[in-house]
């Protein structure tokens, strides 16, 4: 008779248990479910703000490199110093966004993409195109995630101006008149672009076209805000 009364004592504390083991499954679950959504979004982001990284570097080394290639001064502010490239590749990054499932959102200044300003690089604010769905968290059916993300481009080189190689007269020798040196309109190489483990490119006015991938001249990384 005791033996009965206690399993019936025991049996809705067995059922609680239950209840409760099942609702943190649930909750667990829920949270995952968040994480997932979140981590989407993340790479959603990340993916978004190196295209755009990545659509800027390319833009300018075929518009503005390839064109300078014999200008030192510009060659040694590129590459010596701080460059900020070009504003273009917002595009790109709402074209990588929609692959993986995301659409750019606009801040409160208007932009959803736009470039660091303090040095060469795009910030992109993203968020997930469907929301996380029903679950046993409150309102989270509509919820959808927002993940952020900066890429920067860095140079990989760094230019060797060309040393001055002009030989003076010799002894009883005259210079050569201004426009009597065929030399003086023949292109000259600036010098030379030292990218590191080994890779040294000489500029040779006659060979531009050798010129190293943008990839190779550049940098594209994620950065923090």
């Amino acid at each position: 008779m005791s033996d009965s009364r206690e399993s019936g004592q025991a049996a809705p504390i067995y059922i609680t248990m239950v209840a409760g083991l099942l609702f943190l499954a649930l909750a667990l679950f829920a949270v995952g479910q968040a994480g997932a959504k979140h981590s989407g979004a993340q790479s959603a982001a990340d993916a978004a703000a190196l295209a755009a990284a990545q659509e800027s570097r390319d833009d300018f080394v075929s518009g503005k490199v390839l064109g300078n290639l014999l200008n030192p001064a510009f060659l040694d502010d590129i590459f010596n110093g701080n460059p900020m490239g070009t504003a273009v590749g917002c595009q790109a990054a709402e074209r990588f966004a929609d692959r993986n499932e995301a659409v750019l959102v606009t801040d409160e200044r208007g932009e959803d993409c736009a470039p660091t300003g303090d040095r060469w690089g795009f910030k992109v604010h993203v968020r997930t195109k469907k929301p996380m769905g029903a679950t046993i968290l409150p309102r989270t059916a509509d919820k959808k995630a927002d993940a952020f993300a900066t890429a920067v481009v860095e140079p990989r080189c760094t230019f060797k101006p060309a040393e001055d190689e002009e030989k003076p007269p010799t002894d009883g020798e005259e210079p050569p008149p201004d426009g009597d040196n065929p030399d003086d309109t023949k292109p000259v190489s600036p010098g030379s672009l030292d990218c590191g483990g080994g890779i040294m490119w000489d500029i040779d006015p006659d060979r531009l076209d050798l010129v190293p991938d943008s990839a190779d001249l550049f940098s594209v990384r994620l950065a923090q805000d």
